[in-house]
């Protein structure tokens, strides 16, 4: 099936590794046009680098209020347009509710939950119809995950403000969708399994929890990625889609 991507154009930020990475990865594979972003100057340009000529690297914080025009303007002059975002973010610190302190909360929200709605903000005013804005969130959306309080406190509320941009946005034909990534084989997975004391049983826990009995791997979440930005999900706006193994049944 042809996803309609060739020549489209978008944004996608946190995109020097993990989940970002491999949307964009996909993204491009199907004929579409990136610019990746990441904080530090040199690893954003290699990450460009090596997904080849049709992706370009911005250091950016998603915390600092001027990236989101610096961005969509990156995207014009280099690419010639601008048709959709993918927001995506590090994990918080780990911790419970005890051990986090206000600067971590603070941090984690300029960065996780005010950069995100700063960068929707400015996408939503300069995307026309058939645009679309997709925010990387997490299944603590629907469910706490243990040892990640700050994250469990913001992305279920990232998840409400995109459900009411999609309300807002949908008269213009623009879409808002949201991925909910639980066990995926990144780097920071295999970090939080490492931090316990068996890390080997942890992951064979949590893999007896998952029907289809395995991680998923980047790319599996990548591809989701790129149908969901991409025209062939036309139709598909304000949903919050599981990309899990069935761990939630669909729901």
């Amino acid at each position: 099936m042809d996803l309609g991507l060739k020549d489209r154009v978008y944004v996608v930020t946190g995109a020097t590794r993990g989940l970002g990475h491999a949307s964009a990865r996909e993204l491009l594979a199907d004929g579409a046009k990136v610019i990746i972003t990441g904080r530090d100057e040199k690893t954003v340009a290699e990450a460009a680098a090596g997904l080849g000529p049709n992706a370009h690297g911005v250091a950016v914080d998603n915390a600092d209020p001027t990236a989101p025009t610096g961005l969509i303007a990156a995207a014009r002059e280099r690419f010639g347009g601008f048709d959709g975002i993918l927001i995506s973010v590090g994990g918080p610190a780990p911790g419970f509710a005890a051990d986090n302190t206000d600067e971590q909360w603070q941090s984690a929200f300029e960065s996780v939950f005010l950069g995100a709605v700063r960068l929707a903000r400015a996408a939503a005013a300069e995307l026309d119809e058939g645009g679309v804005i997709g925010f990387v969130l997490s299944a603590s959306v629907h469910e706490p995950i243990p040892g990640l309080t700050i994250s469990n406190g913001l992305r279920p509320g990232l998840a409400g403000f995109a459900k009411s941009l999609s309300d807002e946005l949908g008269p213009r034909g623009i879409r808002v969708v949201g991925l909910l990534p639980s066990r995926i084989d990144t780097d920071r997975v295999r970090e939080l399994d490492g931090s316990s004391p068996d890390p080997e049983a942890t992951r064979a826990a949590h893999e007896s929890r998952i029907p289809l009995r395995r991680y998923g791997t980047p790319e599996e979440f990548g591809r989701t990625a790129a149908f969901l930005l991409s025209p062939a999900a036309s139709y598909l706006t304000g949903i919050m889609l599981p990309v899990d193994g069935g761990a939630r049944h669909g729901f």
